[in-house]
């Protein structure tokens, strides 16, 4: 069964290349959300394998830590693996203290290292 990995707040050029290296490296589909209140409605609607959130979102620059704040703070959610979508180390390790599991930089996208990141969330 397909996978389903969900990325939010992402501008448009940055989904396509997450979409891009997902669809072609995995059996998965890539749906986009712009902040907290459209990624946790999709989260209750629907089962998501994994999370990947941009750093700054692109709506409106707002942190994307508090999208992994509220995810992991419902119980509902918690469960769901996160992944923080940035280049720098110290906002990686301040996910990783809110639950989420280690990210990607965008300078990384398609590398195979990054693609093994993403073997255990979109591989059955």
């Amino acid at each position: 069964m397909a996978k389903t990995l969900v990325d939010c707040g992402n501008c448009g050029p940055d989904f396509n290349a997450i979409r891009q290296m997902v669809t072609s490296n995995f059996d998965a589909s890539v749906m986009q959300t712009h902040g907290v209140e459209d990624t946790i409605e999709l989260l209750k609607k629907r089962e998501v394998d994994l999370v990947t959130v941009n750093r700054k979102l692109d709506r409106d620059y707002s942190d994307g830590l508090d999208v992994i704040k509220q995810i992991k703070s419902d119980p509902d959610l918690a469960k769901i693996p996160v992944m923080l979508v940035t280049n720098y180390d110290e906002h990686q390790e301040a996910a990783m203290k809110e639950g989420a599991e280690r990210g990607f930089g965008k300078l990384e996208i398609g590398s195979d290292k990054t693609i093994e990141q993403l073997k255990p969330y979109l591989v059955d």
